[in-house]
């Protein structure tokens, strides 16, 4: 949100009052409190008017800090809340500073603020290090004039879905961090711009715009620092952020409203940040193993029955590619009656009976929803008529012609609504279906009336964690705790415990498969631990070389589907090389599985995302701070996609030792860029120096016993070095712990938790030594 005219003006419309002077501080044993005035006042004739903000710092969370900014308090708006894990009997240690300040500390979080009747100072430190601070013309209350609001309404309401702007104030609350030389910002959710956000103007609202926009499906007021530290905005509704991008030295955030809250964590690292973050907003929930097998999609338009169903899985299974999940996409249903949850009985005349034919053939089954229902549908009376719908203001039903005609939004604060949902959902789950694709929840409309009372604006992305939540846990019901798994599409903070998450509608070009790897970047950034793509992209149909390059970057990708819009996205649909490719990717995804498995239950336990920037990691070397064409995939494995016709590739290895090739056995010095060429069977497969990757007896299926036949490979161990790694069985009730030890000409290993039969190797060809 801009309103400045240059540095000393304000743009027309806007009033801005800045907290100038810190008049009072108030302390007691959880908080510090502060008064700040909008002018300096000298004598107390200065007292008698004026706004003064109530800005009130504590911790409920080691390493972190909360600031809750007021104007008003006295403003009541029902208004929908992320559901946070704050610890109530956390206590901050609170200090009088020699100079006359406060500090309030929080583990080695800390903020200090200035003295009374001084200038507004605020800063925050990790460990007697800066991390950002707030002092001149920052923390502000911006006031709208009244007839640029009637313009922008008017303006705004042209938009099909958005008629309401906001919740009709005028009011903002404006809270802006500094920025330090050689800063970068990452996060806001998904986001397909730039990777790095210095420069952008980010708002949080959800949107079904596809990857190659500004817009989001998947919006999170929570952004990360290159200095390790984070910030997350508590507010459901949109928050518009400006990275450098008004007052060019600061990080601005603003929301609508007499109060804005916001916390701050600190770190040992970008990692350490995101853990702190996902303490606070929640840990995703642990996929079940056979979901980080290949998923193959029936296509979004496509028209099929069960005989093409089986003709494709079968066709899979006769040329050797392993596939766990076969999704049905939307026309499972009837057309004009999405999401009414009932088969198309021309087309699926015995939908259980097919599922278990399809189960037979070793598949689980995704089926796709969203949560509209269009008027057609046999359900749309009963939803209606029990008011499980969102209305408008006269009471009557929403409804639009946007994706269903006549369709309308399904209003999950009405508890018997969202109970009516999970029982579709359980449904399906008796007849055999083992995870659901939850799609759309983006464009839902602002000017509607919820059951429940709550501002339709700051319901607006708040919706996709209810569906999201309401779907999950009808699964959870039917499965059981670590066999639940949505593929979703729609999110915001809060919603990463309910993986998987893919990235929304790309094309099929090399531009929009980077695209798809930025927001992913983004994503996981904000806390989301895993994420998937349509491999080839969604709309139109890509050549076979893009087919064979997105093919090596789905797979190594936490979770792998083929999917597109009107074509199918079968490998053989290409050329006869792509199935030779997917063959090729899909076996040695399987093959990483002990690898793989454990990092994801490390995700699950600590919210470090499991697919990750090279930030995330290498933050100490500033080549790796920028780079967004490749990632980590887990702890030790480095993934750089191929974007290009030609296989030219450029990677950058970061400054950490030798890395090594694990498909080709090359090794190469960390700490410079490379560029090669690669055929469609190769891509940058680097693991990391003095790393220990497990490698198991893959027999088509990703879910199978990680502990038997493991093959344990150390790489890259310098002398003296130790390497550690962990493998769990599928539900993580036995775990193998390995140790690496470089010694004198030997590596020495150690293996306990298991008695089953490994094999061991170095990298380096030095002799293993197992000593347990």
């Amino acid at each position: 949100m801009k309103v400045s005219d240059g540095y000393w003006m304000n743009k027309v419309g806007y009033n801005v009052h800045w907290a100038s002077q810190i008049y009072e501080i108030k302390a007691d044993e959880r908080s510090v409190t502060v008064y700040a005035s909008a002018n300096y006042i000298s004598n107390k004739g200065m007292t008698l008017g004026g706004p003064v903000l109530t800005v009130t710092f504590t911790s409920t969370l080691e390493n972190s800090i909360k600031v809750r900014i007021e104007h008003f308090s006295g403003t009541a708006t029902k208004r929908p809340s992320f559901m946070l894990y704050e610890d109530g009997g956390f206590k901050p240690v609170i200090n009088r500073l020699s100079r006359g300040g406060w500090e309030l500390i929080s583990g080695k979080t800390s903020v200090r603020i200035g003295c009374e009747k001084k200038k507004w100072d605020i800063s925050y430190y990790y460990g007697g290090r800066l991390l950002t601070e707030s002092g001149w013309r920052t923390t502000s209350i911006i006031e709208e004039e009244q007839w640029h609001r009637r313009k922008i309404e008017a303006e705004q309401s042209q938009e099909r879905f958005f008629a309401r702007f906001d919740n009709g104030g005028n009011t903002y609350i404006r809270e802006m961090l500094g920025l330090s030389v050689g800063e970068f910002i990452y996060g806001f959710g998904e986001k397909f711009t730039a990777f790095v956000k210095n420069g952008q103007a980010v708002d949080v609202w959800n949107n079904d715009g596809g990857t190659c926009s500004e817009q989001s499906y998947k919006s999170v007021p929570f952004y990360v620092s290159s200095r390790s530290y984070g910030v997350f905005v508590n507010n459901t509704g949109r928050v518009s952020f400006e990275v450098g991008s008004e007052n060019v030295s600061n990080t601005a955030f603003s929301v609508q409203g007499e109060s804005l809250e916001y916390f701050i964590f600190g770190g040992d690292s970008i990692a350490g940040v995101i853990e702190r973050y996902t303490a606070l907003t929640g840990r995703p929930a642990l996929p079940p193993p056979w979901s980080f097998g290949l998923w193959l999609s029936t296509s979004f338009t496509t028209d099929y029955d069960e005989k093409t169903v089986a003709s494709f899985i079968d066709e899979m299974k006769r040329r050797d590619i392993p596939l766990d999940v076969f999704h049905f996409d939307c026309f499972w249903m009837k057309e004009f009656q999405w999401c009414g949850f009932e088969w198309d009985g021309d087309k699926f005349p015995e939908p259980k009976a097919m599922i278990s034919r399809l189960k037979a053939k070793g598949m689980r089954i995704c089926v796709w929803v969203n949560p509209y229902i269009g008027q057609r549908s046999a359900s749309f009376a009963e939803c209606a008529e029990k008011g499980y719908f969102l209305r408008n203001r006269d009471g009557s039903v929403f409804q639009c012609d946007m994706w269903q005609p006549g369709m309308a939004v399904i209003d999950f604060t009405n508890e018997d609504a969202r109970k009516w949902f999970a029982g579709k959902i359980l449904e399906l789950a008796v007849l055999g279906v083992d995870a659901v694709k939850t799609d759309f929840g983006e464009r839902i409309p602002t000017d509607v009336v919820y059951s429940d009372g709550s501002d339709p604006y700051c319901m607006h992305n708040y919706y996709s964690y209810l569906y999201n939540k309401t779907v999950f846990e009808a699964l959870e019901a039917a499965k059981g705790s670590g066999n639940t798994c949505l593929f979703a599409r729609s999110a915001t903070s809060g919603c990463q415990q309910f993986p998987v998450h893919w990235g929304g509608d790309c094309f099929s070009s090399y531009k929009s498969m980077w695209e798809t790897l930025r927001g992913g970047l983004s994503l996981c950034m904000s806390g989301f631990g895993f994420f998937s793509h349509d491999i080839g992209g969604f709309e139109s149909t890509g050549t076979p070389d893009l087919y064979k390059r997105w093919t090596a970057f789905g797979l190594m990708s936490t979770h792998s589907r083929y999917h597109g819009n009107s074509s199918y996205r079968v490998p053989w649909h290409f050329d006869e090389e792509s199935c030779d490719v997917a063959r090729h990717f899909v076996k040695l995804k399987g093959r990483l599985m002990p690898y793989l498995w454990a990092n994801a239950v490390k995700s699950h336990l600590t919210g470090v995302p499991m697919m990750r920037a090279m930030a995330v990691d290498f933050g100490y070397d500033r080549n790796a701070l920028t780079i967004d064409t490749q990632y980590m995939l887990g702890d030790s494995l480095l993934v750089a996609p191929v974007f290009s016709e030609d296989g030219e590739c450029s990677f950058y290895l970061p400054d950490c030792g030798v890395w090594t090739d694990i498909q080709t056995g090359e090794t190469l010095p960390g700490g410079r860029w490379y560029t090669k060429r690669y055929d469609y069977f190769g891509m940058p497969l680097y693991a990391k120096p003095g790393s220990v990757i497990v490698y198991g007896e893959y027999g088509g299926s990703a879910d199978y016993d990680y502990l038997k036949g493991m093959r344990i490979v150390v790489y890259g161990l310098e002398e003296e070095m130790i390497a550690e790694a962990f493998v769990y069985d599928g539900n993580c009730n036995q775990r193998a712990d390995i140790r690496a030890v470089h010694r004198g000409d030997c590596i020495e290993l150690t293996v306990t938790g298991t008695d089953k039969p490994f094999t061991a190797e170095s990298s380096q060809g030095t002799d293993i030594v197992v000593i347990n």
